[in-house]
């Protein structure tokens, strides 16, 4: 999920997840499992994508919940219940039509939920519903990650090699690199050395618009950085 400060409300863009692979239900899956691990406790925030179909069975399997159905008759069998999606679930689809190759109209077409609760949404970003956020989130990945760029000849070797530079760029992108979009204005402009222009602006990663540290990291500082360990649950031993 990506967004981008507006001028109703500052949002955070950040690199939630990803997942290395082909484009399969199964991988469509993992990314939907990585994202939703990200996410506080009830939380159902709003999807938007294109229009590859496993991601909206991804979703519902995440974001779904068994209902039972009505009775249609009185005799007979009760019907089954059904594996529907939760009632807070949001998502729509960007339809491109493309003609010789190139893109000659946007359409948008919900999924899940309602357009009228999409647009409400979307409404307090001052956006509409698009894909070019995410487009220029590639772009800046293809710039950080050799292997990913477009006719290139610095391929991937390994499935391994090629996690652990998507790894390092996700960090550096969350961590190490300020946003234009997340800045804020200073009070008063601080004088800088020399004869430069005074500085107006307090730059910021996504990690410090989400509280998680407050300066802009070194390279250094995240190569040196020792994770804490994970904590496993504890099982009990009969």
């Amino acid at each position: 999920m990506v967004s981008r400060r507006s001028r109703q409300q500052p949002l955070i863009e950040t690199v939630r997840g990803f997942v290395v692979g082909d484009r399969s239900l199964d991988i469509a899956l993992l990314l939907i499992h990585a994202v939703v691990g990200m996410l506080a406790s009830g939380c159902v925030p709003l999807f938007t994508s294109d229009q590859w179909s496993a991601y909206s069975k991804a979703l519902l399997a995440h974001f779904g919940h068994w209902v039972e159905m009505p009775r249609r008759y009185k005799r007979g069998r009760p019907p089954k219940p059904r594996w529907l999606p939760l009632p807070a679930l949001q998502y729509a689809q960007v339809v491109k039509k493309r003609v010789r190759g190139r893109v000659v109209e946007v359409s948008h077409q919900v999924i899940y939920g309602t357009l009228t609760a999409i647009e409400k949404v979307i409404s307090q970003t001052g956006k509409v519903i698009n894909m070019a956020f995410i487009e220029r989130l590639n772009l800046t990945i293809r710039h950080h990650v050799a292997a990913l760029g477009r006719k290139v000849m610095s391929l991937a070797k390994t499935q391994v090699g090629l996690k652990a530079q998507l790894s390092l760029c996700q960090t550096y992108h969350n961590f190490c690199l300020p946003h234009s979009s997340l800045r804020l204005p200073l009070p008063e402009p601080l004088p800088t050395k020399g004869d430069g222009s005074p500085r107006k602006w307090i730059q910021r990663t996504p990690a410090m618009a989400a509280g998680i540290t407050g300066h802009i990291w070194r390279m250094e500082e995240v190569l040196l950085f020792r994770p804490p360990p994970w904590r496993q649950p504890m099982r009990m031993v009969a």
